[in-house]
């Protein structure tokens, strides 16, 4: 049977194209597998079609293997090992155009661009003693720049790992060197060291999982990712710890008609409940295709709403550099949804359009910069140890919340799931509508009450 390779390109209301682009038609193919337990038999079955494992995990039963047999699926399905199996499909998970400028600091902090920590009460909360330390936090993205000086003193790098073929969770072959995880990360848990950025919980220890390159990943590496994160036992790594909180600053808009799609995005729900029923917390962005998402009946966006997981959506201030604090503003791109959205948090936003010359702090930029998100990036300075860039986007509101769950670990170890993401939710701050309400969720996160309640 000749494999076919289809390229499925959707566009709604002027909004994000996606192409989902099926794994190369090269020497192999990759497969996501799934049974209810891994074990001897899937395995034998997996060699027995011709195919090599990639990557298996046995409480889930989830697995990858690679195949350049054509009659591979139909030889799987044959053997009766496996529940589903369909051939994985690579998607651009985090969109291209994200505004950035390296900045090259001096002695100067850069605190003063950081509005999203301001509008998150972080400073109130860091003054209770209230860091994230003792908490784990899996940044499952592209690749974590680990020379840089914001990032390595809070970076586990024994136990990061990748599960992109041929690169290590320290590279990245984007050519503009913004390094979306770098900037993720910084904003998670940039170390408190006297220049750069902070991050929201600055004694907090960061995990990279590199499961995208420049932006691009399969749906296997990205759920091999969350289960690794959850049980790195399985995967051989039994001295690493799991991660407390799951961050995912990616999301794709998937139609559930695609070829393979409801398999998939089974396979992604299946990961994260598994994420959660070791006591895992999944913090996914919302994407930024400005869409409702209650309203896509033939369309799902994941992982935000896979499984037992959180959806943060994101807002971002008009006019910071002028003095404007409306930083629960929504931000045009945020995606938003009734029963989809947990909370909101900053995200940055490029409304204001104002190039003219502003000032804030130690940084002259154009004034509309000053709107977006401040972060560690691999950058072009030199040293690029030193780098840091603006962006916008629901990827920098999740971090955001990611971070101040892990404030609530550090403060309160052993919590369990159901607890810390009551405390996450309940400790928000009303925004928009009276109660929960389809963009603000529960409400926009705040640091210092979820340290004080």
């Amino acid at each position: 049977m000749k494999r076919r390779v289809s390229v499925l390109a959707v566009a709604l209301a002027g909004t994000l194209v996606l192409a989902l682009v099926a794994s190369a038609p090269a020497a192999a193919a990759s497969y996501v597998l799934d049974s209810s337990h891994w074990g001897a038999k899937q395995t034998a079955a997996v060699e027995a079609a011709g195919g090599s494992v990639v990557w298996s995990h046995g409480p889930t039963g989830l697995g990858v293997a690679t195949s350049d047999n054509p009659a591979f699926l139909d030889q799987i399905q044959a053997s009766k090992a496996f529940t589903t199996a369909v051939q994985d499909v690579t998607v651009q998970w985090v969109p291209n155009g994200i505004q950035q400028q390296a900045v090259t600091p001096g002695d100067e902090t850069f605190y003063p661009l950081q509005w999203n920590m301001e509008s998150i009460d972080a400073p109130a909360a860091w003054a209770t003693g209230c860091t994230g330390a003792g908490a784990r936090v899996a940044v499952i993205d592209g690749g974590i720049y680990d020379l840089h000086a914001d990032l390595a003193p809070n970076l586990d790098t024994g136990c990061s790992v990748s599960f992109v073929p041929g690169l290590h969770y320290n590279e990245d072959s984007d050519p503009t060197n913004f390094w979306h995880a770098t900037f993720v990360a910084g904003i998670v848990a940039a170390a408190d060291n006297g220049f750069g950025v902070i991050g929201v919980a600055p004694e907090a220890t960061i995990i990279g999982v590199k499961a995208l390159d420049n932006g691009t990943g399969s749906f296997g590496a990205v759920i091999g990712g969350i289960l690794y994160a959850s049980d790195p036992a399985s995967f051989g790594l039994g001295g690493c710890q799991r991660a407390d909180i799951i961050n995912m600053s990616l999301g794709a808009l998937f139609p559930k008609s695609a070829t393979g799609g409801g398999q998939l995005v089974g396979a992604m729900a299946k990961a994260v409940n598994f994420a959660a029923s070791r006591g895992v917390l999944v913090v996914s962005a919302a994407a930024n295709n400005g869409l409702d998402l209650g309203q896509l009946y033939d369309y799902t966006v994941v992982p935000c709403e896979s499984g037992s997981g959180l959806c943060v959506s994101a807002t971002g201030p008009v006019g910071f550099a002028y003095g404007s604090t409306n930083f629960d503003h929504p931000a045009n791109y945020s995606n938003y949804g009734e029963g989809t959205v947990s909370v909101a948090g900053p995200g940055g936003d490029f409304e204001l359009g104002d190039f003219s010359a502003c000032t804030v702090g130690p940084v002259t930029a154009p004034c509309a910069y000053f709107d977006l998100v401040f972060s560690d990036c691999k950058g072009t300075s030199t040293p690029p140890s030193f780098s840091f860039c603006f962006g916008d986007g629901t990827s920098f509101a999740a971090p955001t919340a990611a971070g101040v769950a892990a404030l609530i670990v550090g403060s309160h170890p052993g919590i369990s799931l159901g607890a810390l993401k009551a405390k996450l939710l309940q400790t928000a701050t009303d925004s928009g509508r009276i109660g929960v309400d389809e963009f603000y969720g529960h409400g926009y996160i705040n640091a210092y009450n979820a340290c004080t309640n």
